[in-house]
């Protein structure tokens, strides 16, 4: 039998790239095929090779080498697109699962599979990491990029980083994994077209991530709540000796994900899809057939509101030759020189240049990620959660609201009076829930008659909030984008819920 195995195009360590033959296509085989015999040849060849690739894991200085390398083809790039073709449509993927389950390994792999990042710098990463004693983190590193997260080998804040594929530019949001940078996470969740949830199939890691306490299930409800329609579950480390890309493993892994995916809203026929990879050889990330290169730019287009008013929350901001804000373009189009209206604050500003991905443009539609250069207001005066919105069409303001919420996580009750952390859009604000308007049938959607005293978890109820500051929303069914929130509560999600209406202040 003939195979093509999948593996990171890296000659320098001995990982060598499309093992190609005639026919076949030996990991999807393994993971597809019903013949008990031909996944047992099949799984006896991975796992050969895969002792082969760790044996093989170092670096070669003698001069044979050195005569490879010379010879070493380049790493296949997409072909720049002409100066007249159109844009590329513009994907936000976040990288999100419980910590070290390989998430920026896996962001690396892919930016250097894809010629992001070229060998010299990935040679240098992989010399800095082996001086920390951090050998097998050095691909993280295209994603790490400050010192704190190198040395603890732990994401912090929202990674960025971009790629291409022949139809699609991709920006890559790798998001903490530590509970305690949950925070983090849900910001770059907000910005995101669709989400890679990232699983260790490796003994032990899987149930720790998985359980209560860890992040894979608290980060893809968050994911669910941030508006993520798409989701592709890559069970990642097949190749760790635990599991040595045990079907079985693969197979138990998927049945306790896809109950819990379909409870969170995830349709599993349509919304999710599943995958095995390795973030450290690179098996099954850009490979013909079934990888998740192909997956990513085979995906409908996204729909996006060119013709709405312009929408654009503030991630972050910071001077440099004036006052420079960041964040993604929701709905409408900017262009230089535009008159646009900051909310809350209701500043009148110009758009002096625009960049989108780091790139300098004239213009530029939804979903792409800009970086504005801004005359008439001082970087003082803006807060992340503030909104760029169109002169003729501003968003709405305020700090009183009615929501729908759920509740997800709260051992006691919860009644009016209660203080929790919003997260929605881009903007974090305390809030309070002044009062308790009625429970909601969750089969049903039937509204109680009464008043409650108080809710408790998994009830659904009609609230009052108000935050401690004037915020931009909308209601969900306006703009689900800006009506759409989480509350959190010591440091864990305790509700998930859609804003109705916006209450007008009493003067």
């Amino acid at each position: 039998m003939t195979f093509v195995i999948v593996l990171c195009h890296n000659k320098h360590y001995n990982v060598f790239n499309f093992q190609c033959v005639k026919s076949g296509f030996a990991l999807i085989q393994f993971f597809e095929s019903e013949s008990q015999g031909q996944r047992s040849v099949l799984h006896k060849y991975l796992i050969n090779l895969g002792q082969n690739l760790l044996r093989n894991f170092s670096i070669k200085e003698d001069e044979e080498m050195m005569e490879e390398e010379e010879e070493e083809m380049p790493m296949p790039k997409v072909a720049p697109a002409p100066p007249d073709a159109p844009k590329k449509e513009h994907v936000n993927v976040v990288f999100i699962g419980h910590v070290d389950a390989g998430k920026s390994t896996i962001g690396g792999q892919i930016m250097y599979l894809t010629g992001m990042v070229d060998k010299r710098t990935l040679e240098k990463y992989e010399r800095e990491a082996k001086e920390k004693n951090r050998e097998t983190w050095y691909l993280s590193w295209a994603l790490d990029t400050n010192q704190e997260e190198r040395d603890k080998g732990k994401t912090v804040e929202v990674g960025r980083a971009y790629f291409e594929t022949e139809k699609k530019h991709f920006t890559i949001l790798d998001a903490p994994g530590h509970k305690s940078f949950v925070p983090n996470m849900i910001g770059g969740a907000s910005q995101a077209d669709l989400a890679v949830l990232v699983i260790s199939a490796r003994k032990g890691e899987f149930e720790t991530g998985f359980e209560k306490g860890g992040q894979t299930r608290e980060h893809a409800m968050l994911a669910k709540t941030a508006g993520v329609k798409h989701l592709i579950v890559l069970i990642n480390k097949m190749d760790d000796p635990t599991v040595n890309w045990s079907l079985e493993r693969y197979e138990e892994c998927k049945e306790k994900l896809v109950p819990f995916l379909k409870k969170v809203g995830f349709n599993p026929k349509k919304d999710i899809h599943f995958m095995p990879c390795s973030g450290l050889t690179g098996a099954n990330l850009k490979d013909p057939g079934f990888a998740i290169y192909c997956h990513l730019d085979s995906l409908p287009n996204f729909t996006r509101s060119s013709d709405g008013p312009v929408r654009l929350p503030i991630v972050d901001k910071y001077k440099d030759m004036g006052t420079v804000i960041l964040g993604k373009l929701e709905s409408g189009c900017i262009s230089k020189a535009q008159q646009l209206v900051m909310m809350p604050n209701r500043h009148t500003v110009e758009v002096l240049s625009l960049l989108s991905d780091d790139v300098e443009t004239d213009d530029a539609g939804p979903g792409e990620n800009l970086k504005l250069r801004l005359k008439g207001i001082e970087e003082e005066e803006i807060l992340p959660g503030f909104i760029l919105c169109s002169p003729d069409n501003l968003c709405h303001s305020g700090r009183t609201f009615d929501a729908q919420i759920v509740i997800i996580e709260h051992k006691s009750i919860i009644c009016p009076g209660y203080n929790a952390v919003l997260h929605i859009h881009t903007c974090i604000e305390e809030v309070q829930i002044t009062a308790l308007i009625c429970l909601v049938d969750k089969k049903t959607g039937e509204k109680s008659k009464t008043r409650p005293r108080f809710v408790k978890q998994d009830q659904v109820c009609i609230a009052r909030l108000r935050a401690a500051g004037v915020i931009c929303l909308e209601t969900f069914k306006d703009f689900p984008q800006m009506g759409r929130f989480t509350l959190r509560d010591e440091g864990k999600t305790i509700a998930i819920g859609k804003v109705l209406k916006l209450v007008p202040e009493k003067d």
